[in-house]
């Protein structure tokens, strides 16, 4: 027992320094472990934010993403009534018809007609223009109206080839209600029609043959504007130089009125190119028929021996050369004649019967004076074709 005791008194006592150092070990663990259950709190917390934030812009943007409308939209039963007029500019999305036509008052809701709009496979075929609808229609039915050409609204006008500009203005008046003095009007000012230096002021020629769609309220001005500027995209789509375009227009106008069959287009423009650079047999004399019936004012017939004798500047069997200006819309094919026209040394035709079309080339004075008798013999037995 005493030697217990007396071991028990032996061992050593943890100093203080030692108990010291045990406790700064504990208050280290025990702020770690604080530590680290902050920084988890805080990662929880984090991603809580940014899950919040991912759902509110799901919302908020949804609509800016997609065309398809909320669940709650609301459509008008139809079919609708009364009438209202709505123009689609290109480029309009279904999104801003939607939104166009609920303004309207044709549809109840954008989102009816996106709903209806992507229902449709058609639907992005509708085309710009101005639109008869009714009021208060079905979602549906307002696509399939804007589909349809009959609810347009627009001014259609035809210019044929071959027409002159008073033929224009006349349509133009006709189709427009537009009075004739302010298509003249319009016409008498090159700037604002947008005609080109080389046309010399006379729109003649200009007003390219083709059918143009308007809007309703269109004025004289922006019609003769949008046909000139066809004129100019189609000499430019062909490469031709400023310089030549009042020549190219000329020369074309003439094939136009020529040619009775398109595959004598290229033949009549090459008789034109060989008489104006011939000098021993007509001396660039053009001699043709249809500059001398524009000249005096006829649209066509065979110009009689009065017509051929009036000394005027269209007058091409008594003047060389081109006349001033051309004497009517030519149409692409007369225009490409004339840019390429084929190798040949014609420089007479005629057109030997004027019910058929047919016409016979040479470059023989000789045989065009049989050609000539051979329409002759036609006009005697079809004794009221050549009246003009």
């Amino acid at each position: 027992m005493s030697e217990l005791f007396d071991q028990k008194l032996a061992e050593p006592s943890p100093s203080h320094s030692e108990q010291q150092r045990r406790a700064e070990r504990r208050e280290r663990a025990q702020r770690r472990r604080q530590r680290r259950k902050r920084t988890a709190i805080a990662v929880v917390l984090s991603l809580l934010l940014i899950a919040g934030l991912a759902v509110a812009a799901f919302f908020v943007l949804r609509p800016l993403l997609t065309d398809r409308p909320a669940p709650e939209a609301t459509d008008f039963p139809g079919p609708g009534s009364g009438s209202v007029e709505v123009v689609i500019e290109p480029g309009t999305s279904g999104t801003e018809m939607g939104e166009m036509l609920t303004e309207a008052g044709v549809v109840a809701s954008p989102g009816a007609f996106s709903t209806a709009f992507t229902a449709n496979p058609a639907a992005s075929g509708i085309q710009p223009g101005t639109y008869v609808l009714l009021e208060e229609m079905a979602a549906a039915d307002a696509v399939a109206a804007l589909l349809d050409p009959a609810n347009k609204s627009e001014v259609t006008i035809t210019v044929p080839e071959g027409w002159r500009a008073t033929q224009v203005y006349e349509r133009i008046a006709a189709v427009t209600q537009l009075p004739l003095a302010d298509v003249e009007a319009a016409a008498a000012d090159p700037a604002a029609i947008g005609l080109p230096a080389e046309a010399g002021g006379n729109p003649e020629g200009w007003f390219a043959a083709a059918t143009y769609s308007f809007q309703p309220s269109v004025d004289a001005t922006t019609i003769l504007r949008t046909m000139v500027e066809q004129t100019v995209s189609t000499l430019d789509a062909l490469a031709v130089p400023a310089a030549e375009r009042q020549a190219v227009l000329t020369k074309a106008s003439i094939v136009e009125h020529e040619v009775f069959l398109a595959e004598d287009y290229g033949r009549v423009a090459r008789v034109i190119e060989n008489r104006l650079a011939d000098t021993e047999q007509v001396n660039g004399r053009l001699q043709m028929d249809s500059t001398v019936l524009y000249g005096v004012g006829k649209s066509g017939g065979i110009p009689t021996r009065s017509d051929l004798d009036d000394d005027n500047p269209y007058n091409t069997y008594l003047h060389p050369g081109l006349p001033p200006t051309p004497i009517g819309a030519p149409g692409a094919a007369a225009v490409e004649a004339v840019i390429a026209p084929p190798p040949g040394d014609w420089l007479y035709f005629v057109t030997v019967d004027l019910d058929s079309g047919e016409t016979l080339f040479t470059g023989d004075y000789a045989e065009h004076q049989a050609n000539r008798a051979a329409l002759n013999r036609w006009l005697e037995e079809h004794p009221s074709s050549g009246e003009g």
